[in-house]
């Protein structure tokens, strides 16, 4: 039957109402209304016909949508109410900016001016020798009125306009340029014109005195004095370096509102305060429109456009720039270069990165300290341990910059990668540096390696040393120096190392906490109250949280509410360690409900996303971020699920898989051997995968009968 043409204008709008997996009351229908008229309607052709083809995916994203979704999925929208994303910080809310200004009926009209604002030339002055002399004592004086009173006095000759402009032009402290303006203008010599307000807020903008420079240029408005095209940049300028960028926007808006026409400083600016701001669409639509009068950007244009399509890992957006850059004929500065690196990186873009990287240098420009921070960064992230290595050498062969970030920055990679013996060539390097001698951080990688790899006596030579030269430590440092000394079971050394650090000013962060945790996992008797005395001192509260589930008396509600609280005051990133380390301490101490208890409560709480991942052919158990304990606590809990599902004779996929990672870090040991070594004692049909590293795999017919051999009763291993 041929179909049915039904050809129509249609205006829609969808309200979208938010859909929760929990809610089973009640249902949310795809509602259509016409409450907002589109501005541009367009026709389209519907065929409506009867056919019984199933298309080819609907069996399979039915059976994935509503077939036994696993229960972090289900309850991910609660956790996200249930606890914050930013504990006890107040949120900082921004006002959204509105480019009033665009006028989409009217695209061709000119946006920005493509002449500088020409400045004020100054005429010769006879005295200016006099003058710059008086400037420097006024710069030199005490920061009191009185003081700066007292040194007026001594001005060597009358303030006149041009005597006036040429002191308030030489003075450097923002408070001593404001003060000789309030005093000029309150002698009434002479009118005061918008070039006098120009040199005050240059001066303002350098201490970043947004509120004062936004308080003079009321005043020019207030006393009819105009405000240019550098009165605008300055004040939006300012705004974006003082980070207040809606004010920066509404002095654009209001520019364009007076009919004046920015230049290309301001609209630069500008374009950098909405890129800040995320706003992508009003970046390229200020762009475009720029382009489209004319405008042809300067390098520090593209800059702001490659940082801003770098913080969203845009590469399309950066390849965007360097095209538009090769078509206009605009060479790549430093600076730019600088900044398309960075964006590569985050864009994960290592491969482009270095070809980037070997242009910059071909073309004759030399690499400074953040060049080549950027591309070690972004070695280091890809685990490009070989090519990092070969860059530090062409750095020392070519004589290129190195400072202390730099230095630091090879250091945490060679730590990241368990490059030890690079690790210490390079520190000896910068011992032997007269600029770049080690600092806290510098230690702090090496300290960092040394635990990775178990190397207590270096750790603790290395501790001493930093003792001995007065290079305070950090509390990354001493977590890794915890780190160690637990691993090693030298309870003693790490009890004397916390207290030395607190004492000395350290503040335990939650991950300190979270090591300490950690430790308190394979610690038995007297060892254990030795870390807890420590962990009392840095998270009281923690501690008050592991002696109730070690009751057996306390309920699960119980643990629910105290666990809420712990990780309500908990950062993002510590809270899943958190979990995983309570989990541990728990299997530790026999107490295998209460892990399986803490699990389920991680999972509400949304601490493991994507636990379970289901498709029609197979599903998988990710327990890649998990500890050993909280590993096996999540397959036993998986291989019970199951069974109950083989004795209900549902459904399900050929294959069943577990993933426990590969373990990327020379010095990891890795989840594999632990996680195979429990499938073994729980006898699961699961076999390591010979094609897949860390995978671990069973059939459907293995799992089926392993189900049955057991009866139908899953026993979980202690």
């Amino acid at each position: 039957m041929a179909a049915a043409k039904l050809t129509i204008p249609l205006d829609l709008h969808c309200n979208n109402t938010p859909y929760h997996p929990l809610d089973t009351k009640h249902h949310h229908p795809l509602h259509f209304t016409s409450l907002h008229k589109l501005p541009n309607k367009r026709q389209f052709t519907i065929f409506c016909s009867s056919s019984k083809k199933v298309p080819p995916n609907t069996a399979e994203l039915e059976f994935q949508e509503h077939k036994n979704p696993s229960l972090s999925e289900q309850l991910k929208p609660l956790s996200r109410i249930i606890i914050s994303d930013q504990p006890n910080q107040p949120h900082q809310l921004l006002s959204k900016p509105k480019s009033t200004w665009v006028n989409p009926a009217k695209p061709k009209l000119a946006v920005l001016s493509l002449q500088r604002h020409q400045r004020s030339s100054y005429s010769y002055n006879s005295q200016i020798k006099d003058l710059r002399f008086f400037a420097k004592k006024v710069n030199e004086c005490g920061s009191s009125e009185e003081a700066f009173l007292a040194v007026l006095e001594e001005i060597p000759h009358p303030p006149t306009r041009e005597n006036a402009l040429l002191v308030l032009n030489s003075l450097r402290p923002w408070q001593k340029t404001l003060l000789f303006f309030k005093w000029v203008k309150a002698q009434n010599l002479f009118p005061m014109e918008t070039i006098f307000y120009n040199v005050t807020m240059k001066s303002l903008r350098f201490g970043r005195q947004f509120q004062h420079i936004e308080n003079l240029a009321f005043e020019m408005i207030e006393n009819g004095v105009e405000l240019d095209n550098i009165t605008y940049s300055t004040i939006i300028t300012c705004a974006k370096r003082s980070n207040i960028f809606d004010k920066a926007v509404e002095w654009f808006e209001r520019m364009y509102k007076t009919g004046l026409m920015p230049d290309e400083v301001t609209y630069s600016a500008i374009l950098d305060v909405y890129a800040k701001l995320g706003k992508v669409e009003e970046v390229l639509s200020l762009y475009e429109r720029g382009r489209a009068s004319g405008w042809k950007p300067d390098p520090i244009a593209f800059a702001v456009l490659g940082k801003m399509f770098g913080e969203a890992g845009d590469y399309d957006g950066i390849r965007y720039v360097l095209e538009e850059m090769k078509s206009l004929g605009v060479q790549p500065n430093l600076v730019v270069y600088n900044t398309l690196l960075e964006a590569m990186g985050k864009a994960g873009k290592p491969g482009l990165a270095r070809s980037l990287f070997e242009e910059m240098v071909d073309s004759g420009i030399v690499p400074d300290e953040k060049t080549l921070t950027a591309l070690i960064k972004i070695y280091g992230k890809a685990r490009w341990g070989r090519d990092a290595l070969q860059l530090w050498e062409r750095m020392r062969s070519n004589g290129w910059p190195m400072d202390f970030i730099l230095y630091n920055t090879l250091l945490s990679m060679c730590a990241d990668l368990g490059l030890q013996e690079e690790a210490e060539k390079l520190f000896e390097e910068m011992k032997g540096s007269e600029k770049c001698r080690p600092d806290c951080w510098s230690y702090t990688a090496m300290l960092n390696i040394y635990g990775s790899g178990g190397n207590v006596e270096k750790a603790m030579a290395l501790f001493k040393e930093m003792s001995k030269l007065g290079v305070d430590l950090n509390v990354m440092g001493c977590t890794c120096l915890i780190q160690c000394l637990g691993r090693a079971k030298k309870i003693d050394d790490l009890v004397r190392v916390f207290e030395t650090s607190v004492k000395e000013g350290v503040k335990p962060d939650d991950r300190l906490c979270g090591c300490l945790l950690s430790i308190l996992s394979y610690c038995q008797g007297e060892e254990m109250n030795k870390v807890l005395v420590c962990l009392e001192q840095a998270n009281p509260k923690l501690v008050a949280f592991v002696k109730l589930v070690d009751e057996k008396s306390t309920n699960l509600d119980t643990v629910k509410e105290e666990f809420r609280i712990i990780l309500t005051n908990t950062a993002v990133e510590a809270r899943r360690p958190f979990c995983n380390c309570l989990i541990d301490i728990c299997r530790n101490r026999n107490l295998n409900e209460r892990a399986h208890e803490l699990l389920y409560v991680g999972i509400i709480y949304g601490l493991y996303p994507g636990l379970h991942t289901k498709t029609a052919q197979e599903w998988r158990l990710n327990v890649r971020s998990l500890s050993v304990g909280a590993a096996h606590t999540a397959f036993e809990e998986w291989m019970s699920s199951l069974a109950k599902i083989v004795q209900r004779q549902e459904t399900l996929p050929a294959v069943f898989s577990a993933n426990t990672g590969t373990g990327t870090h020379k010095f990891s040991q890795g989840l594999a051997t632990a996680f195979a070594s429990h499938v073994e004692k729980f006898a699961a049909p699961f076999r390591e995968s010979e094609e897949k590293a860390g995978f671990f795999i069973a059939t459907r017919e293995d799992l089926i009968s392993w189900v049955q051999s057991k009866g139908g009763s899953i026993v979980t291993i202690a």
